[in-house]
């Protein structure tokens, strides 16, 4: 009953005073014959006195108020953005109103779907999350302490997936059971579990460099700094340490995202030191089918796991900068990996992530295979959006 109330307040308000409050106009165009949903639109919000002001979306055919999510990127507090998902019909176009509103008028838009956060209680994990999907990877405490023979430690900058199957957030609840020791994220009790082996390898997405007799790798990540959690998208910062591959000095900063509705992560990596570098997923017990798609600019893992089936892939967000694929296969421990060659300058995006088949999105390697190619196709064209300033 209170979120019908607050819905019908929010809509008095739009209908009593909408020229008042409307602060922007976005028209949504999609150009291909496909439905779209959980596609990401940004907006320039910098302009609006977001700290004074609390910003709706609104359908203006039906009038319905999307999630919305307005993420400050830059240091000094000037650069905002606005984030919602539009459902858009096949070769169709809508159109959305921006509502500025005081802060004790606003429509609640915050719940928590995109969560990422630093886990000091486990070593020193960084784990993010959304509906979908949940991932870590492990902190300079845990590379200390591997280094050092001390049990519990991990040494790898490869990317942990941990399977959940439900729609809820799962992180903190996961981690109270490993801290109060009531429990473990190792067995499934009806949410998923973390049965997902990394060791070195380069789990889902994690990068290295080609070098003369293998692949060179960074260690883990030496600081970190949360960005935004929130309805659309959780977004952090991973720093390294400068690592060597074949004499050169590599440095490397990842900025991951998440959004909601996704099963892949955004990495956009700056690199120095290198202009090309490999992008891998584990391939465990070297069991699974591997597919690569040149053109489209993706990769994908389909395996049997324990119990059911996983698929793991990899998706370029600029498919003109794939150089080439290379499935690795060794007899060393965990660093048999399918990678994709992509060139850098000076930074290189992509998408990667996972989908297993108990959590009931996918029940097939075609199925996971014909959400990476869907994927591609919208990163290839994309949303077209114009924002119009109202007179």
């Amino acid at each position: 009953m209170k979120k019908i109330a607050l819905f019908v307040f929010v809509m008095c308000c739009f209908s009593c005073s909408e020229q008042s409050l409307e602060v922007l106009m976005v028209t949504v165009n999609n150009t291909l014959a496909i439905d779209r949903a959980f596609e990401t639109v940004e907006v320039d919000v910098s302009a609006i006195d977001v700290n004074e002001k609390s910003l709706a979306v609104i359908n203006a055919e039906t009038h319905a108020v999307l999630p919305s999510q307005v993420v400050t990127y830059d240091t000094n507090n000037s650069k905002h953005t606005l984030l919602f998902q539009p459902a858009i019909l096949a070769n169709a176009q809508a159109t959305f109103k921006v509502i500025a509103m005081p802060y004790d008028e606003k429509l609640d838009s915050t719940s928590i779907r995109c969560f990422s956060r630093f886990v000091p209680e486990r070593t020193d994990d960084y784990a993010w999350e959304n509906n979908k999907v949940a991932f870590r990877t492990f902190g300079p405490v845990a590379q200390e302490m591997a280094e050092n023979g001390i049990k519990g430690g991990t040494l790898t900058s490869g990317m942990d997936a941990w399977l959940k199957r439900v729609e809820y957030p799962i992180i903190n609840n996961w981690y109270a059971k490993y801290t109060s020791g009531k429990g473990s994220y190792h067995k499934d009790t009806g949410e998923g579990l973390d049965n997902f082996h990394v060791g070195v390898s380069r789990g889902v997405g994690g990068i290295a460099v080609k070098t003369d007799d293998g692949y060179a790798v960074s260690k883990n990540f030496t600081s970190f700094k949360t960005i935004t959690n929130g309805p659309i998208r959780t977004s952090f910062v991973l720093d390294y340490a400068h690592w060597n591959a074949d004499g050169k000095i590599i440095s490397e900063q990842k900025h991951i995202s998440l959004d909601f509705g996704q099963n892949l992560s955004r990495h956009t990596v700056l690199l120095r030191g290198t202009d090309r570098v490999s992008i891998g997923l584990t391939l465990h017990k070297k069991d699974g089918n591997v597919t690569t798609n040149t053109t489209a600019g993706w990769m994908s893992y389909w395996e049997p796991f324990d119990d059911s089936e996983l698929g793991q892939g990899v998706v370029l967000a600029d498919a003109s900068s794939l150089i080439d694929f290379d499935e690795y296969i060794t007899d060393k421990k965990d660093q048999s990996n399918l990678y994709v060659q992509t060139k850098v300058s000076g930074s290189v995006a992509y998408y990667a992530g996972f989908g297993w088949k108990k959590a009931g999105q996918f029940q097939s390697n075609e199925a996971w295979n014909n959400y990476l190619s869907r994927f591609s196709k919208c990163l290839q064209n994309p949303l077209e959006v114009n924002v119009i300033t109202p007179q």
